[in-house]
């Protein structure tokens, strides 16, 4: 039978390699979450044991059982439209603002998971541009990232199944947003599609390349991090911005005593942050 044991020694050395990684923290005593994320890896690499899984993850010439490791590890649970509020401001608030720059609106969505925030933000602007003929004459664009490549393939893929697409999403928006698929799954549709521009990317490393944004969302993805990687995150996303750029955060997230570079701007319901000038 299968060892899935991780000896506390072996288990700590994991955590500090997962976070020099990926910026990942692992709280004592989480040995069940890595059982159950790595577990499936044992009988796909031929190994014996859940030590030998991590122990061989760790060696840098076993570049693609570290890259299944990481990926299995730093893969997180996401829905559509989630909180509301957010996209509620992006429809009544921040959209209307940012159609009279006649410029092209920017939006980066951090950590994207499997793609529902992304393509929530695309619904929406679509949503405002139907109500509003001619409103965003510049253009809008969206570029998600994530860590996580078998993550970005279901994004660029677009296909749901059900159960994913029961979480926050309405019946009116699956009949606008979503061609039906032989196998009962649902596609997202090509206009949505059109938006968004899915790129890897690890929130550890430089942002040189992605350029400016207007909006940031990097939602429920700080709380995963040590407080010296948010600071940086959060300084790297500030340099990202446009003047009075926004960021938004997770509803339970703060940005108290690990940056200054913003402004917390409280509406009714919920929170952004501004960039200051």
């Amino acid at each position: 039978m299968p060892d899935k044991s991780l000896a506390e020694a072996e288990y700590n050395q994991f955590r500090l390699f997962l976070e020099q990684h990926s910026g990942i923290v692992l709280g004592e005593n989480k040995q069940y979450l890595v059982r159950s994320r790595l577990a499936p890896l044992m009988g796909k690499y031929n190994l014996p044991s859940l030590s030998d899984v991590v122990k061989h993850s760790m060696k840098p010439t076993e570049r693609a059982l570290r890259a299944e490791v990481i990926d299995a590890m730093t893969t997180n649970e996401t829905l559509w439209f989630r909180d509301r509020y957010p996209f509620e401001l992006l429809n009544n608030v921040l959209l209307p603002e940012y159609s009279k720059l006649g410029r092209p609106l920017k939006i980066w969505s951090a950590a994207c998971s499997s793609g529902q925030e992304p393509y929530s933000l695309a619904m929406t602007i679509l949503e405002y541009q139907q109500k509003k003929p001619g409103a965003l004459s510049g253009g809008a664009s969206i570029q998600a990232t994530d860590l996580s490549p078998s993550m970005l393939e279901r994004c660029k893929n677009a296909e749901y199944d059900s159960l994913a697409l029961a979480r926050g999403l309405s019946d009116e928006r699956k009949r606008q947003f979503f061609d039906a698929l032989p196998s009962g799954n649902m596609r997202i549709k090509d206009n949505v599609k059109r938006l968004v521009n899915f790129r890897a990317h690890n929130l550890l490393e430089s942002y040189t390349l992605l350029g400016k944004f207007d909006i940031i969302f990097c939602r429920n993805v700080l709380i995963y991090f040590a407080p010296e990687a948010k600071a940086k995150i959060l300084r790297q996303f500030a340099a990202a911005l446009n003047p009075k750029g926004i960021l938004f955060l997770g509803a339970s997230e703060s940005i108290a005593g690990l940056t200054d570079e913003f402004d917390m701007v409280r509406c009714n319901p919920g929170i952004y942050y501004q960039k200051k000038t």
